[in-house]
């Protein structure tokens, strides 16, 4: 009978040539018919290496001497029992291996689209919110703009200052636009700088008052936002009105876990048919949501006895 470490050793000899004949079946011929599959290919290379490296092996063993192996019954019995389960066991390991390829090939092309996704999911976010921000600041200038040649047609005396004040407003505004670590503390220092240029223009009409923790000016902030909403208090409120009126900038986090509520409250005229459809209120709307999520929002409500208040909610 032939020793256990020796059949063992045939055994592994055997294995390896079946593994080099997988590899090799697994990348040459490059091209293959199309009626036949590369894990087929490999499976029956696999099947037909087992037989022919164990008579090679057998014949290394006896000099060649093909008589000597036919006429040992122990070498035949050897030989049937390692081709045997060669066969059987193989071509199992093969499919294995190749499900577990198959397998770990389609979880990294599943990552891989997943993070080409998620890529171009950010590259779609920033060109969308660069866009509606390129949108908002002209929106904000021109309006500032069409208030100073007002003061000029109608020679207020105020013009020259307010003109003034706003190119000091944009050396100080104009870096901020593109931050993208802006905080809120850099958008107050915005909405002040505005509110105080707009009560160049209308000292008479227009009170202000921003009253924000210290704790909450460190939160991240899109450019412009509340800037938004100072500026619609302005056109849509104040101006309007014959009386003008008094804006409030406040902000409060109640507990912790809770959303961080902004918001900016006027006593002008207060709802109009037109309030909340302009441009940058619905640019806003998208960039809280990209910004924040979708759970952040910006609720109108009308103040009382006159007025309005827009207040923005979201978890920082």
């Amino acid at each position: 009978m032939t020793p256990l470490p020796e059949l063992l050793g045939r055994t592994l000899v055997i294995g390896l040539l079946a593994l080099l004949a997988f590899s090799a079946a697994g990348q040459w011929p490059r091209r293959l018919p199309e009626w036949l599959a590369r894990w087929l290919l490999q499976v029956v290379v696999v099947g037909l290496t087992v037989p022919l490296a164990t008579v090679l092996v057998y014949l290394v063993l006896v000099g060649g001497d093909i008589a000597s192996l036919l006429q040992n019954e122990h070498r035949i019995s050897g030989f049937i029992w390692i081709a045997g389960s060669g066969l059987v066991v193989g071509p199992l390991l093969a499919m294995g291996a190749l499900y577990r390829h198959r397998d770990a090939e389609a979880r990294s092309q599943a990552l891989g689209f997943e993070l080409e996704r998620s890529e171009l999911e950010r590259q779609a976010l920033d060109a969308r919110l660069r866009l509606l921000q390129a949108q908002i600041e002209p929106h904000f200038l021109f309006n500032t703009l069409a208030n100073i040649r007002a003061l000029v047609e109608t020679g207020s005396p105020q013009a020259a200052p307010v003109l003034r004040s706003l190119i000091a407003y944009l050396r100080a505004a104009m870096p901020r636009l593109q931050n993208e670590a802006a905080t809120l503390g850099d958008e107050l220092i915005l909405v002040r700088s505005y509110l105080e240029l707009m009560h160049l223009r209308m000292p008479d009409r227009l009170c202000f008052r921003i009253e924000v923790p210290d704790n909450l000016r460190s939160l991240r902030f899109p450019p412009m936002a509340l800037l938004t909403l100072v500026e619609n208090a302005i056109r849509h409120g104040i101006d309007p009105g014959e009386e003008g009126g008094v804006i409030e900038v406040m902000a409060e986090a109640s507990v912790a876990g809770s959303p961080v509520r902004v918001w900016v409250s006027d006593t002008g005229v207060g709802l109009t048919q037109s309030t909340g459809i302009g441009t940058g209120l619905r640019n806003l709307r998208e960039r809280l949501k990209m910004f924040y999520g979708s759970s952040a929002r910006l609720d109108m409500t009308e103040n009382s006895p006159h007025g309005l208040r827009a207040e923005l909610q979201f978890f920082p």
